[in-house]
């Protein structure tokens, strides 16, 4: 039995592995990126020190998602018995021709590789709750193309990837498929590999005096962010993918009490002891500002791009989620719970950034 895994060693993959290994009682075959080898190697390393029944279990080999049959030997994916597939380029302003060789042709890659693995059970799919386009409205786990426009690219090519995967199901491929809303760090310890989403809003914030100006697009009252922390994703997946039931369905990895704008804002603002001047503005004014007026973006380091997700439209529904893990114990936490561990985590590590793996 071996588990096929794409996107380590990256923050959720590594976070997967462990709880897949010894729910499976396999081994994995991780492919990686040469220029990740060596930071799979220490992570890789990491896991097995941290857990002595890993050793030995987890192979790295080089390869690439974008290249037919993964770019590793024919037989490295013969005893493959379920394929996690996690590589994807997550930046909201990755180009179209990166996002569609990273996000579609990776994937579809990945569903070719798979179609000649014999003893496949099942693959279980990363996707991202934002398939749905600025759709303005709810947003069911069975619904996909409903017509709205994309924010970006990676929405875009997310969506068409998706697509592949539903397709292959049709044809009678096992197959799971997860969508995390925004993805912070873990609840309990803060740490996460990346600051994004919610983090530029706290770096700006931190940037300032205790009166901090923070410029508010749309009606911040009416909109809502939804963000969930990695140790949740990582606790419902690892029990949602042990579960038989689970085979064909699609589960929304979301909060379903979001927080509004405001509410997440003051939030962040009482974590890093500041009080807020709200600077309403028109949403398109707002992006336009940081894309074009000289010195803004080096100023408050927040993407043009990421204003979006802070006007977003759309309600997510975790119906098949929610039913799915009850009487697991495995429950989105809220916000305000774990901010102060967010804002700790991210102030003592200077050397985490915004980038993306891919």
């Amino acid at each position: 039995m071996t588990v096929l895994m794409t996107g380590f060693p990256g923050f959720l993959g590594s976070a997967l592995l462990p709880g897949i290994l010894k729910r499976t009682d396999s081994s994995a075959v991780c492919v990686v990126q040469p220029r990740f080898a060596a930071l799979a190697k220490r992570r890789e390393a990491e896991l097995s020190s941290a857990d002595a029944s890993l050793q030995g279990r987890i192979q790295l080999v080089e390869g690439d998602i974008t290249q037919p049959g993964l770019g590793v030997a024919a037989d490295a994916l013969t005893d493959v018995t379920e394929a996690w597939h996690l590589a994807a380029a997550y930046d909201l302003t990755v180009p179209r021709d990166i996002a569609l060789r990273v996000n579609v042709d990776g994937t579809r890659n990945v569903l070719e590789a798979l179609e000649r693995c014999p003893s496949l059970s099942r693959l279980h799919y990363f996707s991202t709750c934002y398939v749905s386009g600025r759709y303005a409205g709810q947003f069911g786990e069975d619904d996909l193309e409903v017509g709205a426009p994309f924010n970006n690219f990676y929405e875009e090519t997310k969506n068409l990837a998706e697509a592949d995967v539903r397709r292959h199901m049709s044809a009678g491929m096992s197959a799971t498929i997860y969508r995390p809303s925004i993805v912070v760090g873990d609840s309990r310890t803060g740490e996460t590999q990346k600051f994004d989403g919610p983090y530029f809003v706290m770096q700006w914030l931190l940037r300032q005096p205790r009166y901090a100006i923070l410029p508010m697009a749309g009606d911040p009252t009416a909109t809502r962010v939804n963000v969930v922390p990695r140790d949740f994703i990582v606790d419902a997946v690892g029990y949602l993918s042990g579960l038989s039931a689970s085979e064909g369905r699609t589960y929304q990895l979301a909060d379903p009490r979001p927080l509004t704008v405001d509410e997440m804002t003051e939030s962040l603002a009482e974590a890093t002891g500041r009080k807020l001047l709200k600077v309403p503005l028109p949403p398109k004014v707002a992006k336009r500002s940081l894309a074009r007026v000289p010195g803004l973006y080096r100023l408050m380091r927040i993407p043009p791009e990421a204003v979006d997700y802070f006007t977003h439209p759309t309600t997510y529904l975790t119906d098949h989620c929610r039913a799915d893990l009850a009487g697991s114990g495995i429950e989105v936490p809220a916000f305000r719970s774990y901010v102060d561990r967010l804002v700790e985590y991210m102030r003592g590590h200077s050397e985490i950034s915004s980038a993306a793996m891919f």
